[in-house]
């Protein structure tokens, strides 16, 4: 074929503009072609800075008014609710406003495809001020498309309509351009009757048919992945197997190329997608059209701080719209409060964080039924969600990334490592921790990273079965867990590996659309995660686990001995006291007024004190009585009152749910409905029990939860 890149110096053919350069266009004395590509690729239906780009897009093509392209490389559908409210038209309507010159499809086109086809994609297309270009897509097989789909590769083409390429005059100069969608389409989003061909043979016809018109410019718009699974497409073998193109305009791996890459005779670009940047390559080729000189670069539109005014005009009604429809219920309704504080989501198992992984797992094995393993990092959980009825708006609080599903193939070795990673800063707080579904596992904080994890087993139908370091298993995480983020390095190497594959699916949609499937529900913690404790009495399996590792981690509970918890064993008032002070981390310069405190301890002294400064104990006529065992009722009293410390209230929807503390007071009726709506504690039928002694399992249970319920506030 007829390429060879030649690079030059760029500073000799560019001048320097306040965007980097500006080329100077063509040159009739030596007959080079100067070209400006700018390019978008996965914008997601992010337009919340669409005015911003509007204006980079129109004072990037002034420095080059009559040699520049516009492209678009797919994926404008989905992502966020400007997409759920407009189907693409809001998109649309600014693709239109900047000019365009082409697009192809991404898998996301396809999302809204059903018996009926895909009438918002027709609409979308009918709606364009460009062509597009899919020389591996066959709309046949839907009649939403009849009249708009031509198997050319031409020079007569109109603005709506679909080729497989199409011969664009660019200052007197003809540019070709054809488009590719990924195969793995068919599989990840719903295509119905429409198909896909091979992207080697339907690229290597595209060549053929442009050179045979006469055309030595050749742009690929691409969206099969920069480094996607390279058994299926990417645009990385595209440059290596295909001679004759110029230039790839790539998207669906959302990979930020800084710069061009340059494989053989070909440029690379790409775009992170979401709208963050614009993308900008400026090349000069020669007269036999070799590419002599290039310089890329992406502009951060995030970082931008002039608009486009009729562009800003525009997006209101837009806005508007979608900040209405935040407010609409997703059809999901929990009976409890879900987990997703910081502290809580970065140290440990919460119900949110099942909740979520089990949605993720539940998308993966409809794309994919060998997967079987769901993993969130908790820095990916930005908030917790009150009980009651979900909006779109709390679940885009919770999830405000929109991160796309990854399925990676694994070695059960790379995930213990994974795993090993997670739990490497317990109990410090750190965004690497992992949610997981499909699977559990026990690790032990008191060895050195690298070497917690004690067991880990993945569920096989009703059997958990341990993780085998040589077997192979499909796991489901997010693009930024599975390209490496939270310097997960495990997962970054299997992506590089092209074991990863990227069906999309925004994680927010992902949830929305699983809550609103189970309708009312009420996830719990089910020691998926388990922290190892010393403690000899107290198994993985016991109910109260959870707590005493949470208490004892965090520096609140010790055991009876080194070794021993006694979990039947029963607390003292004194100890109560000071596990609730410990927790809340309150302090005072007063002393304890209480007359029996002189054979306890300073430190115990000090705590008590504090408990009292706060209001949260009272003595007995002077005396604090620090060594009888707490009860029940005095327990919900404590935490009741440390509770409102900070000022907060609490009124009971109810004080009549136990029998047996009717005539108690008013202040014990409370503290115990407080404890009971909370789910700090709970009773036996009936009756509370309020004489009864908290055992010191009972009182780890109603203390860590405590915390979590002070974290609601």
């Amino acid at each position: 074929m007829k390429k060879k890149l030649l690079m030059t110096s760029v500073a000799g053919a560019m001048a320097v503009s306040v965007f980097g350069f500006q080329a100077a266009e063509t040159h009739a004395d030596n007959h080079e072609f100067e070209l400006r590509v700018l390019h978008t690729n996965d914008t997601h239906a992010n337009l919340d800075n669409v005015a911003k780009r509007v204006k980079l897009v129109k004072d990037l093509k002034a420095e080059m008014p009559e040699n520049n392209l516009l492209l678009d490389a797919g994926d404008v559908f989905s992502g966020t609710l400007y997409f759920n409210e407009f189907f693409g038209q809001a998109d649309l309507a600014f693709m239109n406003l900047m000019g365009y010159d082409a697009m192809t499809f991404g898998n996301h086109e396809f999302d809204k495809g059903t018996n009926a086809g895909h009438p918002e994609l027709s609409a979308f297309v009918q709606g364009a001020e460009f062509p597009f270009v899919a020389s591996n897509v066959d709309f046949s097989g839907d009649t939403n498309f009849d009249g708009l789909q031509s198997m050319d590769y031409t020079a007569e083409f109109e603005n709506g309509e679909i080729y497989n390429g199409i011969i664009k005059e660019v200052n007197g100069e003809k540019v070709g351009i054809f488009g590719l969608t990924t195969q793995e389409t068919e599989n990840i989003s719903s295509p119905e009757s429409v198909t896909f061909s091979n992207y080697i043979t339907a690229a290597e016809e595209a060549v053929a048919e442009f050179e045979a018109a006469g055309v030595n410019k050749i742009i690929a718009l691409t969206h099969i992945g920069y480094n996607d699974n390279a058994a299926l497409d990417n645009d990385r073998v595209l440059a290596q197997e295909v001679e004759g193109i110029d230039i790839i305009v790539g998207g669906h791996t959302h990979f930020k190329l800084d710069e061009p890459e340059k494989i053989g005779d070909t440029l690379i670009v790409q775009t992170e997608g979401d709208n963050k940047q614009l993308g900008q390559l400026d090349v000069t080729f020669d007269d036999e059209g070799v590419v002599s000189s290039y310089e890329g670069m992406l502009h951060d539109v995030r970082e931008l701080t002039e608009e486009d005014t009729e562009a800003a005009e525009m997006l209101v009604p837009y806005s508007e719209a979608v900040e209405d429809l935040k407010n609409e219920v997703t059809g999901g309704e929990s009976e409890v409060f879900l987990q997703g504080t910081r502290e809580e989501v970065r140290t440990g198992e919460t119900n949110l964080g099942n909740l979520i992984t089990d949605a993720m797992l539940d998308k993966a094995q409809s794309i994919d039924q060998d997967t079987v393993i769901a993993l969130q990092n908790g820095g990916g959980i930005r908030a917790s969600i009150p009980a009651g009825e979900i909006t779109l708006g709390e679940v885009l609080t919770v999830m405000p990334f929109g991160n796309d599903l990854a399925i990676m193939e694994l070695s059960g070795a790379e995930i213990l490592e994974a795993l090993e990673h997670s739990v490497s800063q317990y109990p410090t707080p750190a965004g690497a921790f992992l949610h997981v579904a499909g699977m559990q596992f026990a690790f032990d904080p008191s060895m050195e990273a690298g070497s917690r994890v004690q067991e880990a087993y993945v569920w096989m139908g009703d059997e958990a079965v341990m993780i085998e370091e040589d077997e192979m298993y499909k796991v489901a995480t997010n693009v930024f867990t599975a390209k490496g983020g939270d310097d997960f390095e495990v997962f970054a190497e299997a992506y590089a590996d092209g074991r990863v594959s990227e069906p999309g699916f925004r994680d927010y949609e992902t949830f929305a659309e699983y809550i609103a499937e189970l309708g009312t529900f009420a996830p719990e913690e089910e020691n998926r995660i388990v922290a190892l404790t010393p403690f000899e009495d107290v198994m993985t399996d016991n109910w109260y686990q959870s707590y005493v590792a949470d208490l004892y981690y965090g520096g609140i509970l010790n055991g009876k001995t080194d070794t021993m918890f006694d979990s039947l064993g029963t607390l003292s008032r004194a100890q109560a006291a000071s596990l609730i002070v410990r927790s809340l981390e309150l302090t005072t310069e007063e002393e304890a007024s209480f007359s029996d405190l002189e054979n306890v301890a300073e430190s115990t002294q000090a705590e008590i004190a504090a408990a009292a400064a706060n209001g949260i104990v009272n003595g007995i006529d002077g005396e604090f009585r620090p060594y009888e065992p707490v009860t029940r009722s005095q327990l919900a009293l404590m935490l009741y009152r440390a509770y409102m410390v900070d000022g907060d209230e609490f009124t009971p929807e109810s004080t009549d749910y136990f029998s047996d503390v009717e005539g108690w007071g008013e202040e014990t009726n409370n503290a115990v409905s407080f404890v009971y709506e909370t789910g700090i504690a709970s009773g036996y039928g009936d009756q509370y029990r309020p004489l009864a002694f908290s055992t010191r399992a009972q009182a780890a249970k109603m203390i860590s939860v405590f915390l979590d319920v002070e974290t609601m506030q």
